[in-house]
């Protein structure tokens, strides 16, 4: 159990906290900071703070699951969601940051290179993973959801969704790790209990995220930028339909969903009314900042309320 569970907490986490006074330096040599929007005014100090520090997580996660790999297979498809989504994230962030592409990837690219990756991961889990795309129905006394040929299309949505709505989580110091680190310990309680063979990332992604948050608390000395946020949540979704929880993603995930939801919403009714607004600025955390909420209150009623709801996930296994 010792070796399962603490050990790969404690690995990650030396190695994430290692890694903060070699790799937040090395970025600012690069000169790959942050460009913060005008119309906060309380994050334009944050300009020039290096970006890109999701490789800090990404290496700590996958340095301590290759110990692990040989006896926990089930881990793979894990990694292998967690490491092409950041490579995803990491091309973006290199064409904004580096190259001063203000866009970085174009929507049809990174919507294209999501697609892609999600059909690797949809081929391996219909041919090769032996797990059923049938979902536990939360609350319903163990029994599954089977959508039959829609459980396909059904994981892309899934898929993406949760990805983009993990990277709009990303917007304030410690938000997306914080809320994050609430979501893998949860998963990390489903697969101890239900010995589903992936408890070894799902622990490395705790520790990762706990030594990442050492540097990316307010006031942030380094970012995680997309390719810190896009692997989370290809780790996120991926972690769900190993333990066949997808529709458990709506409840541990929620701030994600909200996230995602706002901007869709925003982007949506500024189009249709001809310039208003439904948020004073989306995502919705920015929303909260703009009512007058400081950067820590928002940070700690989203983790918190995150925190409840892992609670309340758990209650609907059984």
């Amino acid at each position: 159990m010792t070796y399962e569970i603490v050990i790969p907490v404690i690995l990650a986490f030396v190695i994430s906290a290692l890694l903060g006074p070699i790799v937040i330096p090395f970025l600012r040599r690069l000169k790959v900071g942050q460009t913060e929007r005008k119309e906060l005014e309380s994050h334009l100090k944050k300009n020039g703070t290096p970006t890109m520090g999701g490789l800090m997580i990404l290496a700590s996660i996958l340095v301590t699951s290759l110990v692990y790999v040989r006896d926990y297979p089930r881990i793979t498809p894990v990694l292998f969601m967690t490491a092409a989504f950041g490579v995803i994230g990491f091309f973006d962030d290199y064409l904004k940051v580096v190259l001063h592409r203000s866009d970085g990837l174009l929507p049809w690219q990174k919507m294209l290179c999501q697609i892609a990756v999600t059909g690797v991961f949809a081929y391996y889990m219909v041919n090769y993973s032996g797990i059923s795309l049938t979902m536990l129905i939360p609350f319903s006394g163990g029994k599954y959801l089977d959508m039959g040929w829609l459980a396909v299309p059904v994981l892309f949505v899934a898929v993406i969704g949760t990805v983009n709505g993990t990277n709009f989580t990303d917007g304030l110091d410690g938000l997306a790790s914080s809320v994050t680190v609430m979501v893998a310990t949860f998963f990390s309680v489903v697969a101890i209990g239900s010995n589903a063979g992936i408890a070894p990332v799902t622990c490395a992604v705790v520790g990762a995220l706990l030594g990442f948050l050492l540097f990316n608390v307010y006031p942030a000395s380094v970012f995680m930028g997309d390719t810190g946020s896009l692997a989370l949540g290809g780790f996120v979704v991926s972690c769900a339909y190993m333990m066949q929880m997808p529709l458990f993603i709506p409840i541990v995930g929620l701030i994600y969903l909200v996230e995602v939801l706002s901007v869709m919403i925003q982007v949506t009714y500024f189009k249709k009314s001809g310039g208003k607004r439904i948020f004073r600025m989306a995502p919705i955390h920015h929303h909260f900042e703009l009512g007058g909420w400081s950067e820590t209150q928002v940070v700690a009623v989203f983790s918190i309320t995150t925190a409840i709801l892992c609670m309340i996930a758990l209650l609907g296994i059984a």
